[in-house]
């Protein structure tokens, strides 16, 4: 379950006596964002908490006693977001017996240490923005009709050892009833593993390495645990704090390219862990927060071309050396997450092959966690989408506050208010992706002379662009440029899982329309920048219908071979 990301929009701060917004249909508190944020990130911020709650549900009437998070668990870190993802962690593990296994994220924490810091946009009284920050050193004023700043020191930034102070209960630590548990620092074995022993190599100040170029200290909180006879969760620390100078860091959300160059130890250490779990015939669980693949169905240089270097956030693309390293460790399947999307990325050189499993988040589009079930030799792994959640409603009417203060001051500013009509929460993801389309991918990403083309696609401009018999376009009378680049999202995000939202017929028509042009380009013999473009973009489309399995299929072990189930 990777990038759950919780708000806590239903908890408290230990030093302010603010309470958050009253809900007027709930007649409750909460501490959630404002929808015009929400449309602008990557991720949602408030309706996670419900999809959250839904899937754990869900997973207890499936019975699963394992749940891995594989990092961004929180918002960004804060103590009232980690207090409030132990306190659900501890409810379903004591009602449950559910084992939660968990490791970090470069939302947890955002840096090794403690930062001061804050956020604009909590939804206040009258729809108006909210600031709520951990210092008045910090805050600086952005909009002229937010409310009074509130101070309190749990929307701080956590570095490690506070995180881990509040999350030791869920594999951080080692305890009593483990079978076994390691780091990459611990000096002991498994022949004479001791419980005592363990929890004293497992003080923080026994898990830190020096980071080049200034030989920095920092922590590396990744462990090995074996909770129960013959199964071993890896739970990999894989962010890299690249140091700016001596005492500040970068953000670790470049992943693994940064883990080869900047935290090497840990490889070492992986070989290590995968040949002793091969002697021991344990079953190895292998996951971090970063992905080890390529995770754009092979498209990653079209969409440098169409769209140049760093964007569609392709800076996150792992070079193939990290899928090398991995393979000569002998790692053979890992579970990732960062990334919000469902894919499966499969690497393939002489030495061998992995497969690894990318996990989608709950805070997007497509909303879903990833269930595997271990035999001899192969992995099933089935994706359970949590279309329906009971209570991803209960803010609209914050959210309608909101709306009708900002078309009060700044129409401008307004958000498309059909994101309310929303009949499920998947439904609402979809509408957050258009919406993050339409405020943030098309003046970031998608900032060239081919985007006005495409956005002025309709059948008859397509059809003769192509070129293509307009009448075989079943379905098109309405359709336009933008429904292609949303429906090009849709995949990149969901892969399959799209399938059913986007329809049959309209991926049908979208087929016919790459195959044309594909033939029709050949013939072009001076193509200009538009067919150029054109011919990536439909490139990119084609390979995003026909990646890897990616919903329910197997992973023979023996051969790394996929099969769709």
């Amino acid at each position: 379950m990777a990038d759950v990301h919780l708000q806590d929009i239903y908890g408290s701060f230990s030093d302010s006596d603010y309470k958050g917004v009253l809900n007027p249909e709930t007649n409750t508190y909460t501490l959630s964002r404002t929808m015009q944020s929400q449309l602008q990130s990557t991720r949602l911020f408030n309706e996670n908490y419900f999809a959250f709650l839904s899937a754990l549900d869900d997973i207890v009437s499936k019975n699963i006693k394992y749940v891995v998070l594989p990092g961004d668990f929180s918002d960004d870190g804060q103590m009232v977001n980690i207090k409030g993802l132990k306190r659900i962690l501890k409810k379903y593990s004591e009602e449950h017996n559910i084992k939660f296994i968990l490791t970090t994220g470069n939302h947890d924490p955002v840096r090794p240490f403690y930062q001061e810091a804050g956020k604009h946009d909590f939804i206040g009284e009258g729809g108006k923005r909210q600031p709520i920050f951990s210092s008045e050193e910090i805050y600086k004023a952005k909009d002229s009709n937010a409310l009074a700043p509130i101070y309190t020191k749990d929307i701080a930034k956590l570095g490690y050892e506070d995180i881990l102070n509040e999350l030791k209960d869920f594999g951080f630590y080692p305890k009593q009833n483990d079978v076994y548990w390691e780091t990459p620092f611990t000096d002991y074995d498994y022949d004479n593993y001791q419980f005592d022993e363990a929890l004293k190599q497992a003080e923080l100040s026994n898990r830190n390495y020096k980071i080049p170029p200034f030989g920095s200290q920092i922590p590396d909180v990744s462990y090995l645990v074996e909770p129960t006879e013959g199964l071993w969760f890896l739970a990999i620390d894989a962010n890299a704090y690249v140091p700016k100078d001596a005492n500040n860091y970068n953000s670790a959300s470049i992943g693994y390219n940064n883990v080869l160059s900047h935290k090497s130890h840990l490889i070492a250490w992986i070989k290590s862990v995968t040949q002793r779990a091969k002697t021991l015939n344990k079953k190895l669980i292998v996951f971090s927060h970063f992905p080890t693949v390529e995770f754009n169905d092979g498209a990653s240089e079209n969409i440098r071309m169409l769209l140049r270097e760093n964007k569609m956030q392709l800076h996150r693309v792992p070079e193939e050396a990290v899928a090398k390293a991995f393979i000569e460790t002998g790692v053979k399947v890992h579970f990732g997450g960062h990334m919000h999307i469902n894919d499966t990325g499969v690497a393939t050189f002489e030495s061998g092959s992995l497969v690894n499993v990318q996990v989608p988040s709950l805070s997007a589009y497509i909303p879903a966690y990833k269930v595997a079930r271990f035999s001899a030799d192969e992995v099933e792994i089935e994706t359970v989408v949590i279309d329906n959640v009971p209570r991803f409603k209960e803010l609209f009417p914050l959210y309608q506050q909101e709306y009708a203060h900002l078309k009060s001051k700044d129409a401008s500013t307004l958000w498309d208010s059909t994101i309310l009509d929303a009949k499920s929460y998947r439904d609402f993801t979809q509408s957050h992706l258009k919406g993050l389309i339409n405020d943030r991918f098309l003046q970031n990403d998608w900032d060239i002379p081919f985007t006005k083309f495409l956005l002025s696609l309709t059948k008859n401009s397509v059809s003769e662009f192509v070129p293509i018999d307009k009448n075989s376009l079943e379905g098109f009378e309405d359709w336009t440029g933008f429904d292609m680049l949303f429906d090009l999202y849709r995949l990149r995000s969901a892969d399959t899982l799209a399938f059913q939202d986007i329809g049959a017929k309209k991926i049908e028509n979208y087929k016919s329309i790459i195959e044309a042009y594909l033939v029709h380009f050949k013939e072009i013999s001076e193509p200009s920048e538009i067919e150029n473009d054109f011919l990536q973009f439909c490139i990119i489309f084609k390979k995003f219908l026909n990646g890897a399995p990616s919903d329910n299929f197997v992973i023979h072990l023996d051969t790394n071979q996929l099969m769709s189930k």
